[in-house]
């Protein structure tokens, strides 16, 4: 079975069941400051999921694009990604776990589908605390479709809990599935929570039944939802038998252009393989992010920042494998070649991908030879005042100040004789990331940008800042993304140079007219190409579902759009621009505010 037969699969059974097959969102999450990424499938459907109506209805499944970094230095074993596709199914308010874990099971062991022995599945179901109660329910039913008592393990929240995606939001006790690897058990308490390899999970059932709010409280919801995972790419190892991720159809073809690239082997030595690895994961990684429908590039900032990373990354290790200029650039046609079907955004942003690849390329070359300018000049320093230690603060004002990777300048004190001090840069480096998370917290205290009022007003502005740009700077001008918290908007678009004072009033007195008309905000639900038949914009129109929401604001926006919004644009206060600056290259930032008497 090919990736490409699995994701048909798994949606062609859930649709059998009644349930709507929608698009994979942005990877770049819309309205949602609290995470820099779609981390999960669950993510784009939380209003859904605290009750919003979806224009798809309450049965619905999908392939998720995602991306989660905080385990980037894992990438390179058999399992860690930093892009991956979810599978998902959902019930909004509809069914719940026992027909859940029926459908589980059946797409499992079925024949007509995957056709896993149930002899290699367990399963592992939420223990209880104090918080919630032992589901013995989900056990039951596990028990119900013939699973022995003994392969159900009872875990902790640590392992049996999901969400919320971000700081509040949906969540409650799972259910997960695994497969039995045949490795023998560590010991007598050998269970689905060790890390000895024996249990390799593929599956994962939430059941949806509170709301983490701003005070960390769980809250019933007033409907229970059901929200599945399965992992495309570690299910896909397993029914082809592989022990890696990168051993599966995914990652054949960048594996066999790197060994062309670097004229030597994928599994020469352990060394050799984790750098294929990294490259392949990074690469398809950035491929995706540059990709996206809303357009991210490097820089030195959120998103941007992380892509850098990755991309930087991926070129140390094409350095250390002696591959060409512009290596990774070849790489990411072949993802692009690849995904083209299944992800017609690649194809139609492919030039775009491959020109932010080449670019930023350019900039390592020459901070890397800045940082090398600079180690030459320290190394020096130190030989002359007769020491052979390079310390943790210089290691690390390199990689942070010149993006020079700690690992280049080990290798160069090796060969200088001198020592670096590791230990020294970790702590640097662990001060740095405390600092910045605590900046981001400090950043993203508005929290989720859900249906609260005062976030529902911005997200409002939003449409008439977009109209009132684009009627000043021309149609040409397109949203490609967006951050929003209770207390101020962030608006990213295209345009290719700095707005001038006189046009940025102009924008401001436009929204402000807007707001005074007191137009109503009238939400309509409607097929896609009625939507666009009716001049709404499509900001990101690949995510969108046949059937869409359009919010109109009297004859001065029209877009389509999930929501929240405030009811009338006469609530919306004063509009004001506080900011407008570059964001990344071709995209520019406009910072905003509503100011009430």
């Amino acid at each position: 079975m090919t990736a490409n037969d699995l994701r048909s699969k798994f949606l062609s059974f859930f649709e059998s069941k009644g349930h709507k097959i929608i698009q994979s969102a942005s990877l770049i999450p819309e309205n949602d400051p609290t995470v820099l990424f779609t981390t999960a499938g669950m993510h784009p459907l939380v209003p859904y999921l605290l009750g919003q109506a979806h224009p798809a209805g309450n049965r619905l499944c999908d392939v998720q694009k995602c991306v989660r970094t905080g385990d980037i230095d894992e990438v390179g074993d058999a399992s860690h990604l930093t892009f991956f596709e979810m599978l998902g199914n959902w019930s909004l308010g509809d069914y719940f776990k026992e027909d859940a874990i029926a459908w589980s099971w059946e797409f499992l062991t079925s024949p007509k589908y995957l056709a896993i022995n149930p002899d290699r599945l367990a399963f592992s179901v939420f223990a209880g605390d104090e918080d919630c109660p032992r589901d013995e329910e989900s056990a039951q039913f596990w028990i119900k479709q013939g699973v022995k008592k003994e392969k159900i393990f009872y875990l902790p929240k640590k392992n049996n809990w999901w969400g919320p995606a971000g700081l509040t939001g949906p969540c409650g006790p799972d259910t997960e599935m695994f497969i039995d690897t045949g490795i023998p058990a560590c010991g007598p308490l050998c269970s689905p929570a060790c890390d000895c390899g024996k249990y390799l999970e593929i599956w994962n059932d939430v059941f949806m039944q509170y709301n983490k709010n701003a005070e960390g409280k769980l809250e019933p919801l007033a409907k229970k939802n059901v929200d599945t995972g399965m992992g495309l790419e570690r299910t896909i190892a397993v029914l082809q038998g592989v022990k890696s991720v990168y051993d599966t159809d995914l990652f054949t073809a960048a594996l066999e252009k790197l060994s062309e690239l670097s004229a030597t082997t994928y599994n020469v030595d352990a060394q050799t393989t984790k750098a294929f690895r990294i490259i392949a994961d990074h690469i398809r990684t950035a491929t995706f992010i540059i990709g996206d429908p809303r357009g991210v590039t490097p820089s030195n900032v959120d998103q941007g920042y992380v892509l850098r990373r990755l991309i930087r990354r991926a070129i140390r290790f094409c350095l250390q494998l002696n591959m060409p200029q512009n290596a990774i650039v070849q790489i990411a046609e072949v993802y692009i070649n690849q995904y083209k079907d299944v992800y017609p955004e690649l194809a139609k942003n492919g030039a775009f991908i491959l020109e932010q690849l080449r670019l930023e390329e350019d900039r390592f070359d020459r901070t890397i030879r800045q940082g090398l300018k600079e180690l030459d000049k320290y190394i020096l320093s130190i030989q002359s005042a007769g020491g052979n230690l390079i310390d943790g603060m210089t290691t690390f004002h390199l990689y942070d100040t010149f993006g020079f990777p700690m690992e280049m300048t080990l290798e160069m004190a090796n060969e200088k004789g001198l020592t670096v001090d590791i230990e020294g840069f970790h702590e640097h480096f662990k001060e740095h990331q405390a600092k910045s998370q605590a900046g981001a917290e400090q950043r993203f205290k508005g929290g989720l940008a859900d249906s609260t009022e005062d976030t529902a007003r911005l997200h409002s502005a939003t449409h008439l800042l977009h109209a009132a740009l684009r009627q000043v700077l021309g149609g040409e001008v397109a949203q490609k993304g967006s951050n929003i918290t209770a207390e101020r908007l962030r608006f990213d678009f295209s345009f290719g140079r700095k707005m001038t004072p006189e046009e940025i009033a102009e924008v401001e007195k436009l929204v402000n007219i807007s707001i005074a008309a007191k137009a109503n905000i009238l939400c309509e639900q409607m097929p896609l190409e009625d939507a666009k038949k009716s001049g709404a914009i499509g900001l990101f129109e690949s995510k969108y579902d046949t059937e869409v929401k359009v919010y109109t604001m009297g004859g001065f926006s029209k877009e389509i759009c999930g929501g929240p919004h405030a009811s009338n644009t006469g609530e919306l206060g004063t509009f004001k621009i506080q900011k407008e600056e570059s964001s990344s290259a071709g995209v520019r930032r406009i910072k905003a505010v509503l100011i009430f008497d």
